[in-house]
């Protein structure tokens, strides 16, 4: 054993350079940098993503546009000004700087949960199809950084001071019945189990704040049941309009895509608006390079879209949409 130690230790100091060199890669490849990187764009079918009951599915395809992003090394940082990725540092993202990178992607969760209700809802409406919506559900989507609170994102708030929270104002309400320092008692659901926790009420340029922020989805029953799959990775809301489109068509068995490959890219409310998304560059690349006979894209976005596939000379039929009705109306024209 002895000797064994002292081959080794003659060994490493033999190769003390190597050794070096390769702590050094391991550095440079792992430690992140205050960055993400876009580095690219494609397109997802919606096929096995979503399964409506009794549905009738299309001949085509529905597909979601995307962006493909990464955390910054130092090799891959620098590759970018090579490349031509985009650069968006972490502080862009962030609200403030009790954000934490954690909680940037537990607020993309929900904004994904928030469109996966929306689409449900506007494809039922639309198709109109039975839907019966319970209750507004109102999650912790921030915390700010004059918060006083044990709450958590994802917090699903049911009452403050005893008082039913069914909507921004019935809490605006409980905040403005208190004075500023007033500590107010509240009842959560956190993963399916109620727990008392409490807010601290605050003064921010003179008003009256708790320092929470809401978002707002829906305890809702359909009559067939309707999944939607995604990852654990994927997150944000722009793949909302493209999901309402697919769950449409699977209810009323009219068949929008035609043997099409259709993308698109755009948030959606649960009155069927469509809104403006992120990266539609790269989306505009995805959607090409993925051969879709069609890109539909938020009317915000459109003209960004088609300068940059005249620039890149992309061979794509790109079609600006307002809302689920309009591009059910432009598809169905085709």
């Amino acid at each position: 054993m002895v000797k064994l130690m002292i081959k080794l230790g003659s060994f490493i100091r033999s190769e003390y350079k190597f050794f070096i060199l390769v702590l050094i890669i391991l550095f440079l490849g792992l430690f992140r940098l205050p960055y993400n990187l876009y580095v690219g764009g494609g397109i997802i079918s919606l096929d096995n993503r979503l399964t409506v009951e009794n549905e009738k599915k299309e001949t085509g395809s529905f597909n979601l546009s995307y962006v493909t992003t990464s955390h910054a090394t130092i090799p891959t940082y620098l590759l970018s000004f090579i490349t031509g990725w985009e650069r968006e540092s972490i502080n862009d993202v962030k609200i403030d700087d009790n954000d934490s990178v954690k909680d940037i992607w537990k607020r993309e969760k929900l904004y994904l949960q928030e469109a996966n209700d929306n689409a449900i809802i506007s494809a039922y409406h639309e198709a109109k199809e039975e839907i019966t919506i319970n209750k507004d559900l109102l999650k912790i989507l921030y915390l700010d950084k004059n918060s006083d609170t044990n709450l958590e994102i994802g917090d699903i708030l049911l009452t403050a001071d005893n008082v039913s929270i069914t909507d921004f104002n019935s809490l605006k309400e409980v905040i403005n019945n208190h004075k500023v320092g007033d500590e107010i008692s509240v009842d959560v659901l956190r993963d399916e189990e109620k727990l008392t926790r409490y807010f601290k009420i605050n003064e921010v340029d003179g008003e009256k704040r708790a320092g929470i922020y809401l978002i707002k989805m829906y305890d809702y029953v359909t009559p067939r049941k309707t999944t939607i799959n995604f990852s654990d990775s994927e997150g944000g809301p722009s793949g909302g309009f493209m999901v309402s489109l697919a769950i449409y068509t699977r209810l009323t068995g009219n068949d929008l895509t035609k043997g099409k490959k259709i993308a698109g890219t755009g948030t959606i409310d649960e009155k069927g608006n469509i809104g403006m998304i992120g990266g539609v560059t790269y989306k505009v690349t995805g959607a090409y390079h993925g051969k879709a006979d069609v890109f539909l894209v938020p009317s915000g976005n459109y003209e960004e879209a088609v300068n940059f596939a005249k620039e890149k000379k992309y061979n794509l039929d790109i079609v600006k949409v307002d809302t689920l009705h309009e591009a059910i109306e432009y598809l169905e024209s085709r």
